[in-house]
């Protein structure tokens, strides 16, 4: 088989969803891909800081921030933060309509604790299941409270609510310029979701990297699983879903592995002829 560019949605297709540990068959099935000649990225929502745990596994780049920032082979090829006055007008949206925010820089993330941290009023908005939620993100990927946040640039804003009507005016004043990606988890019984510049997505991330290297992506191929990969099975020559994911996106999917905690990712790996 002929070399591919290959691009890994982190959380729900590398990891669980919120942890930094993939299976160990996911760490030889990247290895055994590189070892045949295969280049393997990183292409997630995460920033820089919150990816360290997961690119000490040895990758050959990655698309950051949803496409905001970008790496190939060392060397940062894109580059684009959320625009101050945008970033500005999206806090203050989220915040009045007690929506949980994580504000994320490249080396850091910002983000609400609980109902003290927005407006009077959003208790009424909460439950357990989704502060429980919260708590063990923050726990297992480094953030810190929203009041360290030091006016770093800002690439993307993580969003956290329990009823949709908290996004009604989110969306209507933030759709012109941002993309404003909503996924429900039914599990955790709340709606989260992400904001970002429209000038940016995964898939830009990876045309930029195959322009880099001289691949056309014919010879790209996506793994993910949650709505903010749309960008990413857009742009690729081959779009793989884990079967833990949104309906969407196997809808969407050229093809459909097993879930992340059933070898997900060396199951497809190896159907695809890359190990």
């Amino acid at each position: 088989m002929s070399a591919k560019l290959l691009f890994l949605d982190v959380d729900g297709t590398l990891t669980e969803p919120g942890y930094n540990v993939p299976p160990d068959s996911a760490v030889e099935a990247i290895r055994r891909a590189q070892a045949n000649g295969h280049k393997v990225f990183i292409c997630s929502g995460r920033n820089p800081a919150m990816l360290a745990s997961v690119l000490k596994y040895g990758f050959d780049g990655y698309v950051a921030c949803a496409g905001g920032h970008v790496v190939c082979e060392g060397e940062v090829i894109n580059d684009v933060p959320m625009d101050e006055e945008l970033f500005r007008l999206a806090m203050d949206c989220f915040g009045r309509n007690y929506v949980y925010r994580t504000v994320e820089c490249l080396n850091g993330s910002y983000c609400d604790d609980g109902p003290d941290d927005l407006p009077r009023g959003a208790e009424a908005y909460t439950n357990d299941t989704m502060l429980r939620y919260r708590r063990r993100l923050k726990e297992s990927l480094g953030m810190r409270h929203i009041s360290e946040y030091d006016g770093a640039p800002v690439y993307k804003i993580v969003f956290m609510c329990t009823d949709h009507s908290q996004l009604e005016e989110p969306k209507r004043l933030l759709s012109d310029r941002f993309v404003v990606c909503v996924q429900d988890l039914e599990s955790e019984r709340c709606i989260n979701g992400e904001v970002a510049d429209k000038r940016i997505n995964k898939g830009i991330g990876i045309q930029k990297i195959c322009e880099r290297l001289g691949f056309d992506t014919a010879d790209t191929i996506g793994f993910g699983d949650g709505v903010n990969d749309k960008g990413m099975f857009r742009a690729v020559g081959l779009s793989v879903c884990m079967a833990n994911g949104h309906p969407d996106m196997k809808e969407m999917a050229d093809m459909i592995c097993p879930s992340v905690s059933d070898d997900g990712l060396y199951k497809a790996f190896e159907q695809l002829g890359l190990i």
